[in-house]
């Protein structure tokens, strides 16, 4: 799959807090099954919720990472178009649960996640896996992913004023990243292996504040990484990326898409958009967003919502009523289990 070009409208709104309410739906219908384990079930109250509310938007807005093909997925399909069919013309990445494992059982930092680009601008392919680096503004334009991993922390470290032995590196805790997590305890920097929560990582790597991560490395979800790119545009990072073939016929499925699997894709090149807004919702708590927390008759919800054109970054504390909630949309946003 290549990118599509289209005709683009200039935005003239800002379309994040649309999103905020989108992931704050689906947030709320997957909350209840927290610690459950209903993985499944978690995952369609959300989808069901995130579409309804995406249905809402003003925009005319084409799925490119989704839930799986059409066959696949009744909603949030890729190809699907959703939004009011009116301008502008977007591309939209969606997640409606990042981290289900991590919801399922109870742990924190799974969260809701909803992308939105220029039409045409989004990288788009079927390899689940994608070799990639992350780093905030202090690092940009310092990385390379052809490099070695010593090579990049010192880089990065420079960057910073910092000793690589301060830095902190997160990763996904797979046999994919042993190399890449034997070559970081070499150079001395510090370890941080997670379960899941791929976006997450990403966004810990990236924000200005200090939340004690330095660098995302490695192996994760290639879909994850297109949203992370996603945010890395509206948070002034860095990011570069490589598909990553499992094996013989992920390679053949990677050639037909008419990817180079050896090219190392730049930030543009995962999100080329100018135009790009980001919405993430916690479920559970997690050191981005808190997850959501209920009262008689309603909850809270905590949401970061991203902006590229302005850089700006809110964090939304919101109050739900689900008595007049019900009202608009039935049970969706409840998750009666």
């Amino acid at each position: 799959m290549v990118k599509r070009r289209e005709e683009k409208m200039p935005m003239d709104r800002n379309l994040a807090m649309d999103l905020v309410r989108v992931t704050e739906a689906a947030a709320m219908a997957a909350a209840p099954f927290a610690g459950r384990r209903k993985k499944e079930a978690a995952d369609q109250a959300a989808v069901d919720a995130m579409r309804f509310a995406l249905s809402t938007v003003p925009m005319d807005g084409e799925v490119v990472i989704g839930e799986g093909e059409k066959d696949e997925a009744p909603m949030l399909y890729i190809g699907e178009r959703i939004g009011t069919g009116s301008p502008p013309l977007v591309d939209i990445a969606v997640d409606p649960i990042d981290g289900t494992t991590m919801l399922s059982v109870g742990r924190p930092g799974s969260v809701s996640v909803v992308a939105l680009a220029d039409r045409g601008s989004l990288f788009t392919s079927h390899l689940a896996y994608m070799d990639k680096i992350v780093v905030g503004p202090q690092a940009r334009g310092v990385i390379d992913l052809n490099a070695p991993v010593p090579e990049n922390l010192h880089a990065i470290a420079k960057a910073q004023g910092r000793q690589v032995r301060e830095l902190t590196v997160i990763a996904l805790d797979r046999p994919r990243n042993a190399a890449m997590v034997e070559d970081v305890e070499k150079v001395g920097a510090k370890l941080r292996l997670i379960t899941d929560g791929d976006v997450t990582a990403g966004l810990l790597a990236t924000l200005v504040q200090d939340r004690g991560v330095d660098v995302l490395m490695g192996i994760g979800g290639t879909p994850e990484g297109v949203i992370t790119a996603c945010a890395v545009k509206c948070l002034g990072g860095d990011m570069q990326g490589r598909l990553w073939a499992k094996d013989e016929k992920d390679r053949d499925k990677g050639h037909a898409e008419g990817h180079d699997l050896d090219k190392v894709l730049a930030l543009d090149d995962l999100c080329s958009g100018e135009n790009v807004f980001v919405a993430v919702t916690g479920i559970t708590d997690g050191e981005v967003v808190r997850g959501v927390r209920y009262f008689p008759g309603g909850a809270h919800t905590h949401s970061l919502a991203m902006r590229s054109v302005s850089g700006t970054v809110r964090w939304v504390e919101a109050r739900h009523n689900f008595g007049r909630l019900r009202k608009l949309a039935g049970m969706r946003y409840e998750g009666v289990v």
